[in-house]
């Protein structure tokens, strides 16, 4: 898991999902700083995302990239311009 002291992302996501771990391999491939949270420990993050994990949450502008992505949509996400 790639992770930094200022990812810039967050992936929100639960566990058995196939394709949150498509995600991480995504993230992982791309090499943008980024931090796992398991939805299914918070009520609210159940609540506001439910089914459609994974979602990336930037940091800085408070955006987010509902899955499908591409690596070149995760790039230009990170960086802000997507």
């Amino acid at each position: 898991m790639q992770m930094t002291a200022d990812e810039p992302l967050i992936l929100f996501s639960r566990e058995n999902c196939h394709l949150c771990e498509m995600a991480i391999t995504m993230l992982d491939q791309v090499g943008v700083g980024w931090r796992l949270v398991d939805i299914d420990a918070d009520p609210e993050l159940v609540s506001r995302y439910g089914k459609h994990v994974p979602v990336l949450l930037h940091k800085g502008s408070g955006r987010e990239l509902f899955f499908p992505f591409k690596e070149d949509q995760v790039v230009s996400f990170a960086a802000g311009s997507a």
